[in-house]
């Protein structure tokens, strides 16, 4: 059967969630050879093994921590030219979508990006995206070389099947591009004990009806009690109530959680474009007339300050 590359996100050894949903997908068009590099590689092989990855194919060297991106591609590179894969899956993460993009200009291949789902068709690959803000969706196939495709978190179940995960050393030369940009500084990001955001099957946004930084204890308040993620919408950042790291939207990040919830979000597109392929939609808005309502699956016209609290409440309540 043929082999489907797989580029492992893990933090020293821990895999994260969107690998394993990468894990899923491979398995509907090949066998999953994951590829796990720099410290703590070989230790992933356990749950890869466990989620589908017949190999793993690992690497550890001072320069994926030293270096940017480029000493990653160059590993990659090897693996695809080690195993000639019939498809090469990467998180679509900003880091995964470069290394897809520079491992596709060097095997001469066409990338697909933002994908949202990957299947087997007449011997190809075929992938779909929700295009133009989710407004449309599309299922393209790459019509020159091997497919290089990067794959939104959240778009397909976590699913285990036990597979023999056999660790493989892999061999790389690192190119002399690999050490162009050299890491000078890391600084922990402060965690606030919530699912990141991109990967979160919960996400609480707030926009500008919360009218203040102080005011986003509300919207924090409900997504501890779901166990969610915080969004904000541009104007919320923009006006500094929330950090930009936390802005849903075209200009930040993109979310595809199970269930997502806005309140005094009005529904821009630049919003839409960011949260549009979640899979169920709240909103809350005193305006009956936002854009929003057009997208959602259950709205409720009120005053977000009396709506988030009493629900925050009755989760709690239930929760017991």
């Amino acid at each position: 059967m043929a082999e489907v590359l797989v580029y492992v996100d893990h933090v020293d050894g821990a895999v994260r969630k969107p690998t394993l949903e990468l894990l899923t997908l491979a398995r509907r068009v090949g066998e999953p050879v994951a590829v796990a590099l720099g410290v703590g590689a070989a230790g992933t092989a356990g749950v890869l093994a466990e989620h589908g990855a017949v190999k793993v194919l690992a690497h550890d060297a001072a320069e994926y921590g030293d270096y940017l991106v480029v000493p990653k591609v160059d590993a990659l590179q090897a693996a695809y030219e080690a195993v000639s894969p019939v498809a090469v899956l990467v998180p679509s993460s900003a880091e995964g979508k470069e290394i897809a993009g520079r491992l596709a200009v060097r095997i001469g291949s066409g990338i697909i990006t933002d994908a949202v789902d990957v299947e087997a068709d007449d011997g190809g690959v075929v992938a779909t995206q929700s295009a133009f803000a989710a407004s449309f969706t599309t299922r393209s196939r790459v019509s020159r070389g091997t497919p290089v495709i990067t794959v939104k978190p959240n778009s397909a179940p976590v699913e285990a099947a036990a597979a023999a995960g056999a660790v493989e050393d892999l061999a790389v030369s690192f190119s002399d591009a690999a050490r162009g940009t050299k890491v000078t500084a890391r600084t922990p990001r402060e965690s606030t004990g919530r699912p990141d955001l991109t990967e979160a099957a919960i996400v609480v946004s707030g926009g500008r009806g919360v009218n203040g930084a102080e005011n986003f204890a509300v919207i924090e308040a409900l997504a501890d009690s779901l166990g969610a993620a915080v969004g904000a919408s541009r104007a919320a950042v923009d006006a500094g109530w929330y950090p930009h790291s936390n802005q849903v939207g075209q200009t930040g990040k993109s979310v595809s959680p199970q269930l997502y919830i806005a309140s005094g979000i009005s529904g821009a597109i630049q919003h839409r474009a960011g949260m549009q392929t979640s899979k169920t939609i709240v909103a809350v808005n005193k305006d009956a007339e936002a854009p929003i309502f057009d997208l959602v699956d259950y709205g409720i016209v009120g005053d977000l300050f009396t709506v988030v609290p009493q629900l925050t409440e009755e989760i709690n309540t239930r929760k017991g």
